[in-house]
């Protein structure tokens, strides 16, 4: 005789399936950058670090008997092909979760993709509000924000240093808004606003129109907030337009500080950098000695940066939270062990989360290029609260 399948034993069958993206032996998860182009370094620099955090892993047993696969995949750093790529990502490779996305315009896109589809959507490059405000439980950041970045750069700029003029440069997009933004509300809370904008098109050199824009404001320092290539040939053709000869030029985290100081040459001295990770050859941060020794058994010595280091931290962020979920590995067990988390150390850079805080590090490191070497330029500080 058979017995009837009630919908209690159903529901008990199915808390029983695995997760999409995890086998008995496999976690698999996506990740959707550029790897290709003009913002290929950034890209790249991500998915090293979380690659050689991930082959430490796998060496070692994996995150509870279950070894990482990372799966990633070119979108040039353009919304339409980060859309394509997630999606594939998540209905093809069925990942468990997309990790180290790169960019505030791709992930714009791609967070309803993932929200939609319950995937979480786990440290990505960008310090954007969109993907802080409103919340969104299936995102979850690691880094500071670019209000926080910036906050650091007007208190450098205009409380310790005095400057009244400062503009801003940007990438005509959400993620030079975000930037934009961020620098606005900074003086604005010192009673100040900007002297004069600039803008770029993204994934181009045509910043001509935007340094003319710029420079007719006469600043003192100016905020870019663009990728690396762009942003090193603005600061090139500053040194040679009158009245911005001895300028500060300043950039957020996202412009890629090492590929920055590659494309930019001597006419980067002096300039400023906000920084959301240690200084990535400080062996006296834990979690950066843990960091150089991989990369130096990985032999990806020369990729050692603040870039790979912050893929490095997302990965191991990401196998920490995963680790304390035993062997029932579900996206909801993961987001509900994030948000219980609280305040805890990731080698020396403190994290902290709850159930409406899907933010984890508040830190921001200033750091300035002196005889062509990226070098701190003050101790870390925190941010204001976000």
């Amino acid at each position: 005789m058979k017995h009837p399948v009630t919908p209690l034993a159903l529901l008990f069958a199915a808390t029983l399936l695995p997760a999409q993206g995890v086998t008995d032996t496999e976690i698999v998860l996506g990740q959707a950058c550029a790897l290709k182009g003009q913002a290929a370094g950034l890209g790249t620099g991500m998915q090293t670090g979380l690659q050689v955090w991930f082959d430490k892993v796998n060496a070692q047993g994996g995150v509870n008997g279950r070894k990482v696969r990372l799966v990633s995949v070119n979108d040039g750093y353009e919304p339409e092909r980060c859309v394509q790529a997630v999606k594939m990502l998540i209905e093809q490779e069925k990942v468990f979760a997309i990790v180290g996305g790169v960019g505030t315009p791709t992930a714009k896109v791609a967070i309803p993709v993932c929200t939609d589809a319950k995937v979480p959507f786990v440290g990505a490059f960008t310090g954007a509000e969109l993907l802080r405000s409103p919340h969104n439980r299936y995102v979850v950041n690691v880094r500071a924000s670019y209000f926080q970045e910036t906050e650091q750069l007007a208190k450098h700029l205009v409380d310790q240093n005095g400057m009244k003029r400062v503009a801003c440069f940007y990438q005509d997009d959400a993620y030079g808004q975000a930037g934009l933004e961020g620098i606005k509300r900074a003086l604005a809370s010192r009673k100040m606003e900007l002297v004069a904008t600039g803008t770029y098109k993204r994934n181009t050199l045509a910043i001509a129109e935007g340094l003319q824009a710029v420079a007719a404001g006469k600043p003192e320092a100016v905020v870019l907030v663009g990728a690396y290539a762009p942003c090193a040939e603005m600061m090139r053709q500053a040194k040679k337009q009158a009245g911005l000869e001895n300028t500060t030029m300043c950039n957020i985290s996202f412009v890629g500080t090492d590929n920055l100081l590659k494309a930019v040459g001597s006419d980067g001295e002096n300039s400023i950098i906000s920084q959301v990770v240690p200084y990535p050859h400080d062996g006296s941060v834990a979690v950066v000695a843990d960091y150089l020794a991989d990369m130096n058994k990985a032999g990806k010595t020369g990729e050692v940066g603040f870039i790979s280091l912050e893929g490095y931290m997302v990965g191991r962020f990401f196998t920490e939270m995963a680790k304390q979920c035993g062997k029932e590995l579900t996206r909801d067990a993961l987001l509900a062990t994030i948000e219980k988390s609280g305040d805890f150390d990731l080698g020396g850079l403190k994290l902290s989360f709850g159930a409406q805080d899907n933010q984890g590090s508040d830190s921001v490191f200033l750091t300035t290029i002196k005889n062509g070497k990226v070098v701190p330029l003050q101790a870390a500080t925190a941010a204001p609260a976000k």
